[in-house]
């Protein structure tokens, strides 16, 4: 009689086996991120109209239409430029930051209590990390595009007045995944997807209308501002609007950037263990 299967991962105490070829760890989350990418050649086109429209809409309306409005009242508080040159750097961030929670969550929720394919995946040489990893390279690859077509519709409506704000894409792709990898860590533990509405309502609504997207931070009140300023959309929204109007420091540029990428390694630390402890067979 053949001896009982013995668990895997942790829950044996032990450590996930070896894979059965030499074959890098960084191969696997390239094999899973070309899972992702076949997925998106089959939905795309639902995607793509709203990648488009959504620049076009909101500097349409907020920066031309609104605008309109703000500049004749002055532009004081907005360091002297058009109401719609100060908004579009804000709103590239803030559409990173969309686009990254939109991932890292009913995605990733339907991966596992759905349609079960972390689960399939995981039955293949393919580890719980490797999931985890390929999912973010699909995000990181999905900002690029998402972003760069924001810039490039920005830079259509005369917002863009710097050659610096090309510098601005890597800092929106490196905002969205400084939310994915944290969320994605949270995302995976859930049974149940009523939770993930709370991410949306209490998380990033609150953060997109109070992180200086739309009106500088220093027109909240005193003690509201700290809180502000420990949001990675801030640090984002920051960075890329200096950048857009050239006037970005070596020093705070790197203090953003630092920022964001303690926020990514944490959520990255996070998501490595939460990922194994849910999908371990």
């Amino acid at each position: 009689m053949a001896a009982p299967a013995q668990p895997r991962g942790p829950a044996a105490g032990l450590a996930w086996p070896a894979r059965p070829d030499p074959v890098p760890a960084w191969n696997f989350a390239v094999r899973q991120l070309r899972f992702w990418l076949t997925d998106y050649r089959r939905t795309w086109r639902g995607s793509i109209i709203s990648t488009v429209l959504n620049p076009l809409l909101y500097l349409g309306a907020m920066g031309l239409g609104l605008g309109t409005l703000v500049d004749q009242h002055g532009t004081a508080s907005l360091g002297r430029v058009s109401y719609l040159i100060f908004l579009a750097p804000g709103l590239l961030a803030a559409s990173a930051m969309g686009t990254g929670v939109g991932e890292s969550t009913y995605p990733v929720f339907g991966s596992v209590k759905w349609n079960k394919t972390y689960q399939a995946a995981v039955s293949s040489p393919l580890r719980p990390a490797d999931l985890f990893h390929g999912h973010l390279l699909f995000v990181a690859l999905k900002l690029t595009m998402t972003s760069a077509v924001f810039l490039a519709v920005a830079a259509m409506f005369g917002a863009i007045t710097s050659p610096l704000a090309i510098a601005a894409l890597p800092v929106a792709v490196l905002t969205g995944l400084a939310f994915t990898a944290p969320i994605e860590a949270w995302t995976v533990t859930r049974t149940k997807d009523t939770s993930l509405a709370v991410v949306y309502r209490f998380g990033m609504i609150p953060l997109f209308l109070f992180s200086g997207t739309f009106f500088p931070v220093t027109q909240l009140p005193v003690w509201i501002r700290p809180i502000a300023y420990l949001t990675p959309l801030w640090h984002g929204v920051a960075l890329c609007r200096d950048l857009c109007l050239g006037i970005a420091t070596l020093p705070s540029a790197l203090l953003h950037v630092g920022y964001l990428l303690v926020v990514l390694g944490a959520g990255i630390i996070a998501g490595d263990r939460s990922y194994t402890r849910r999908l371990y067979v």
